[in-house]
């Protein structure tokens, strides 16, 4: 049976041979930058105009089935399709790139990395961080309090994180973590 790492790298491997540009968004990117933790799934922000999406779902056909009905992010309003594994129930959610000002910010900054032995492209910790906050949910308060905490407060470029969680109205939140972290000795 193949593992969570194994489903996103097969969606990875067909945006890359279909030159889909993408970036690992969610609970594999946070992993990038805290001590990884488990999930049940894979999000994946594409840049494709719709029209040009048969090759990507044709190079996936193998290991997913692509679900016919799609369905919208509930804070952006991003166009989101999901792939599930033929496998199993191990699913990917397919977010298209919005025209959101945060979202395309943070895949202008996205940064490459190996991931599982192929290339990918990840969201800066700071856009990890901003887009956590965004969501709220409480899986979300503790990614960015443990981003926070693994990669030290003084690596971060927070005028960038302040000027979105303002424009976001997360600031507050996002103090919040920051002062229930102890200080490191």
């Amino acid at each position: 049976m193949k593992s969570a790492t194994d489903h996103a790298r097969a969606v990875i491997v067909a945006c890359n041979a279909t030159g889909v540009a993408h970036m690992l968004v969610g609970s594999f990117s946070r992993n990038v930058y805290a001590t990884p933790r488990s999930t049940q799934d894979a999000d994946v922000v594409i840049s494709l105009e719709p029209s040009k999406v048969k090759p990507l779902i044709t190079a996936l056909s193998d290991d997913f089935v692509w679900e016919e009905q799609m369905t919208f992010e509930t804070v952006t309003g991003t166009r989101r399709d999901t792939v599930i594994s033929k496998e199993g129930a191990f699913k990917v959610e397919i977010f298209w790139l919005s025209t959101d000002p945060h979202d395309q910010e943070r895949f202008k900054r996205r940064r490459e990395i190996d991931f599982a032995g192929v290339t990918t492209w990840v969201p800066t910790a700071e856009d990890v961080i901003v887009m956590k906050l965004r969501w709220k949910r409480q899986k979300d308060i503790d990614d960015v309090r443990d981003v926070i905490e693994f990669q030290g407060d003084d690596v971060f470029d927070w005028p960038y994180i302040h000027e979105w969680c303002e424009k976001h109205g997360t600031r507050a939140l996002l103090d919040e973590i920051r002062t229930s972290i102890p200080p490191l000795d």
